[in-house]
């Protein structure tokens, strides 16, 4: 698979924007050493780190650092990589960057360009050669950007196996066995139609339900992967002064939200990322939620309904020093009737009654019972936020995964399930047998790039920073 864009050789600051004690520009192409003869003055030893001089069209120092050469197909994007390691200025490597793209514009001592068309990188670019390059796959390729942009601990020792192959390692496994599976079927094919007890013979119907059972497994670890990649995004709703902004005050450990007892405080959402086991929790606290004739307050009660409607969960918090209050518990209904409007039938919504540590001690409604104030019953909360969540405590070996990968491997599991049908008719339907299983070997294929669109590629790398 190639680009037309492929062939040109490209270069990008690789470091992030900002100063620091150490900046990289990185450079990918072919035939680099023209330019490494112009910016360094010498050649240099592959995969040899040599202290060096990096010149100016004068032949005048830019800075001092340390030159690394790679040929191909020895470097992380299978081409030639030169490497320029200076002081982490922004002003120093910009000044490096134009340098390179001079260097490669100026005539070499055979009269032509010493690197034509080298230009710079576009988001992602070096990675995205380095899937060209069979150098990785592509679910090791989106690891890259999922252990940079990893918001936990768990999630980057996840992604960080993910890039090392084990969720490609996975899916490898269930490809072998599915084409072994699609070889002995299509086989088959041209067998007489009274030799079909050669598929009974070969435990085809065994083969297959093997592969759905290593199939399901995989599903399950996978979906674990990408709720620590994505998370979930939990909304917290209910009416003025039930404690909605002292909880996400509680829940993040930090006073983000002014607490104050006027109600209509909180006039629009305030959102924190917290971590509960290593799964990044998005917690929203939004408006309290009335008829309000405040132009401001109810813009901001708008844009509370709307984060409740895209909720993964919601709380419903609710005050126990009002439960006794006839007027606050019809408020209730009449909020958890338009929850139940709003909220998809598959998003849980749960009670949670704050202020414990002021309730009267009487018999407690049902839900979970909480103190914002104290942190009385905040563990219990987390539990139930990673159970509605379906994280499994205690999950060893969890690879990084996204939605895309979970939806392959759903798409896979469908074909094997009509594949299961056509095995169980035999001779009448061994085609579609044969078809089922092809498809479902494309959609494994999906996941690591095997059959995967140029404009997919394109999605997936633009996400990635310039000069990775």
């Amino acid at each position: 698979m190639s680009l037309p864009r492929h062939s040109d050789p490209i270069v990008a600051i690789a470091t992030a924007p900002g100063r620091g004690a150490v900046g990289m520009v990185r450079v990918s192409g072919r035939g680099l050493q023209q330019l490494v003869l112009a910016l360094c003055g010498r050649p240099l030893k592959p995969r040899e780190a040599t202290y060096t001089a990096f010149l100016d069209a004068t032949g005048q120092p830019i800075d001092h650092g340390l030159a690394l050469y790679f040929v191909a197909p020895h470097s992380f994007t299978g081409e030639e990589v030169l490497e320029l390691q200076a002081h982490g200025g922004p002003v120093v490597l910009q000044l490096l960057l134009a340098r390179c793209l001079q260097a490669a514009a100026e005539h070499g001592a055979n009269g032509s360009s010493r690197l034509a068309h080298l230009r710079v990188a576009l988001p992602g670019e070096f990675s995205e050669r380095a899937f060209l390059n069979d150098k990785i796959d592509l679910a090791q390729a989106e690891a890259i950007a999922d252990l940079i942009d990893a918001s936990t601990e768990a999630a980057a020792r996840s992604a960080s196996r993910s890039l090392a192959g084990a969720f490609s390692q996975e899916i490898h496994q269930l490809r072998d066995a599915l084409i072994h599976l699609r070889m002995l079927v299509e086989a088959t094919l041209d067998f007489p139609e009274e030799e079909i007890d050669f598929l009974q013979k070969a435990d085809a119907q065994g083969q297959l339900s093997r592969l759905e059972l290593s199939l399901a497994k995989v599903q399950a670890r996978a979906q674990q992967g990408a709720l620590l990649r994505e998370g979930i995004k939990v909304v917290i709703a209910g009416q003025p002064n039930a404690g909605k902004s002292s909880l996400l005050n509680a829940l993040a450990g930090a006073e983000l939200a002014i607490v104050t007892a006027i109600p209509g405080t909180t006039r629009d959402k305030v959102q924190q990322t917290i971590q509960v086991e290593g799964v990044p929790v998005h917690v929203i606290d939004t408006a309290g939620l009335r008829e309000s004739d405040d132009e401001v307050e109810k813009i901001g009660i708008e844009h509370a309904w709307e984060a409740i409607a895209q909720a993964d969960a919601v709380l419903f918090l609710h005050d126990l020093t009002r439960f006794d209050q006839a007027a606050y518990r019809a408020d209730d209904a009449a909020i958890a009737h338009t929850i139940a409007k709003k909220v998809p039938r598959q998003v849980p919504v749960i009670e949670v009654w704050n202020k414990l540590d002021a309730a009267a001690a009487a018999d407690l409604p049902e839900g979970l019972h909480l103190s914002a104030k104290t942190g009385l019953g905040l563990d219990a909360l987390r539990q139930k936020l990673l159970e509605v969540a379906g994280w499994q405590s205690g999950s060893e070996g969890v690879f990084m995964a996204r939605e895309r990968h979970v939806q392959a491997l759903h798409l896979t599991q469908n074909h094997l399930q009509a594949a299961q049908m056509h095995l169980a008719a035999q001779a009448q339907a061994l085609d579609l047998l044969a078809e089922e299983l092809r498809l479902a070997q494309n959609a494994l294929g999906e996941i690591t790039g095997e059959f995967t669109s140029d404009d997919l590629l394109g999605v997936i790398f633009s996400s990635f920073c310039i000069g990775k």
